[in-house]
């Protein structure tokens, strides 16, 4: 099996679609990756993923929002297509089997940074130092 994982940003709001009895989630995910070309210049270059996520937890739908970042892993496929004008062309989907909020992208509404840890996934709690009651140095073993 070949698995991908990609962290990346959300490229517009989520589409729940429910295809024959199944629900299915789908989205894209941008990475782009900064770098210098020959002559020093900088420049961008931006993948973007095509998502598929068929589960029937459908609670993280909601938060699926342009600009959110995200984490997500699954089965990679490439897809060619020919263009209306005659070109060929390929595009890279993932069969998503987890999926992990990571930051809220753009948006401005407080909450939690964790968001959602969907199935598969293992989401622990952030404590900061203001909540330890016991020394930092005494371990219990």
């Amino acid at each position: 099996m070949i698995k991908l994982q990609v962290i990346g940003n959300l490229g517009k709001d989520c589409i729940t679609n429910n295809v024959n009895g199944k629900s299915v989630i789908n989205f894209n995910v941008a990475h782009t990756e900064k770098f210098k070309d020959s002559q020093g210049v900088q420049k961008d270059k931006t993948t973007w993923v095509e998502c598929a996520y068929w589960t029937d937890r459908t609670g993280i739908a909601p938060y699926l929002k342009k600009g959110t970042q995200v984490y997500v892993e699954g089965v990679p496929e490439v897809r060619t297509y020919t263009t209306g004008d005659g070109r060929n062309g390929a595009s890279l989907t993932l069969r998503v089997f987890n999926i992990q909020l990571l930051g809220s992208g753009s948006r401005s509404e407080g909450g939690s940074s964790s968001g959602f840890a969907g199935a598969g996934s293992i989401s622990t709690p952030v404590t900061s130092a203001n909540d330890i009651s016991e020394p930092v140095d005494d371990l219990p073993f």
